[in-house]
């Protein structure tokens, strides 16, 4: 299917609402009906009919089948964050007993679920080196239920041989749930190399905009319902037509926003790779990236986000440096049309400091939609000045 279909007319029947060009935002609460007999099948099956926007909505069902057209999978739930489809997706798969395999180092809250709730239910996980397709084969154990994967990694890029460890979880009868926030769907699609859930954080490149929170969460049909009957209907984070409305506006602009921000990034990293004052330059399409044939293998564009290393820095040093930057905002995420910047140590103390560990040093850019021209001189004065 056509990505322009897909954005700018897959699922809008616009000669139900007055042939508007824009979709419409569902504004409400509950959905009636005419017979008791509509209302009885509506009340049997909330998967297949509106009833009460907890559940289904038509401004919503617009988005679902925008991204899940996008990923390539029959149907997808957007909750009102990434965290939560994270949560839904795991909890949907596992029981009193089982086991995770998770790459290490994924996202904070997907680590807070695999370390402080999933213990209290019986429930262990064993984080591995996901580069490396044996690391998987030793981890699993007989009640492994469900690998967990984040490729690329959101700080070192790490990278997993998607289809081989798909391949690996069918042998064995174990779920394959992959975030793909750093790509998008327009850059990878893990359903089309066998991961059973895809699963992003919409906050960041379907928005754009930095103004609104979700998370997508793509698979087939039967898993799709099984989760929509269960954890996300119990959970009830179900997004709200408005924030998917907003959604649905990125959307529309994604592919270009996507293009300009991938210019940008080359002109960013060629400019970091040669001053005196960086170590490294990490980025999956790098040509000294670890991983570099894997990345252009699976993935069809990377953009946005990198990571550099200071060379020769201290605590205050690499303080000094992000304070001096007058238009690169500091914050976390990224995918929006603001340039980001992020250092290790806004997570740690000036005591657990250590200089000569590389991670330490470590500053995580995300490439906004300025003008390229305008974040480098950016990036110059902050380094002249520190």
């Amino acid at each position: 299917m056509d990505v322009s279909y897909i954005i700018n007319e897959l699922a809008e029947d616009r000669e139900n609402y007055f042939n508007a060009v824009s979709a419409p935002i569902i504004q409400t609460s509950n959905f009636c009906f005419k017979t008791i007999g509509d209302l009885r099948s509506a009340l049997a099956d909330e998967y297949s009919d509106f009833l009460y926007s907890r559940g289904k909505n038509p401004t919503v069902e617009i988005l679902c089948k925008k991204l899940a057209a996008l990923d390539g999978a029959e149907d997808c739930l957007v909750l009102n964050s990434g965290a939560a489809a994270i949560f839904a997706a795991v909890l949907a798969n596992v029981k009193t007993g089982d086991h995770i395999v998770s790459v290490r180092n994924p996202y904070t809250w997907a680590q807070k679920l695999f370390n402080d709730i999933l213990p209290r239910f019986g429930i262990a996980t064993t984080y591995i080196d996901g580069t490396l397709i044996e690391n998987f084969e030793r981890a699993i154990l007989p009640n492994t239920t469900v690998i967990y994967l984040e490729s690329p990694n959101s700080w070192d890029y790490a990278i997993q041989d998607l289809k081989a460890v798909a391949e690996l979880a069918k042998a064995e009868n174990i779920i394959t749930i992959c975030d793909n926030s750093y790509c998008t769907p327009l850059y990878q699609r893990p359903i089309e190399m066998g991961i059973d859930i895809s699963i992003q954080s919409a906050t960041k490149y379907i928005s754009g905009h930095s103004d609104t929170i979700a998370g997508v969460l793509s698979s087939n049909k039967a898993m799709i319902r099984k989760i929509f009957n269960s954890e996300y209907m119990c959970i009830g984070s179900g997004i709200q037509p408005f924030n998917a409305w907003l959604l649905i506006r990125g959307l529309r602009t994604l592919p270009v926003r996507l293009e300009q921000i991938s210019r940008s990034t080359r002109q960013i990293v060629d400019f970091l790779k040669q001053h005196p004052k960086v170590e490294e330059v990490i980025f999956p399409f790098d040509e000294k990236f670890g991983q570099s044939e894997l990345a252009r293998q699976q993935m069809t564009g990377a953009c946005g986000l990198l990571t550099f290393i200071i060379k020769d820095a201290d605590f205050s040093g690499i303080e000094q440096f992000c304070e001096n930057l007058e238009h690169i905002l500091m914050a976390v995420s990224w995918g929006g049309h603001e340039s980001l910047i992020i250092p290790k140590i806004a997570g740690m103390t000036p005591e657990s400091f250590n200089a000569s560990n590389r991670e330490h040093r470590m500053l995580r850019l995300y490439v906004g939609l300025e003008e390229p021209g305008y974040i480098i001189k950016d990036l110059e004065q902050a380094f002249a000045n520190g």
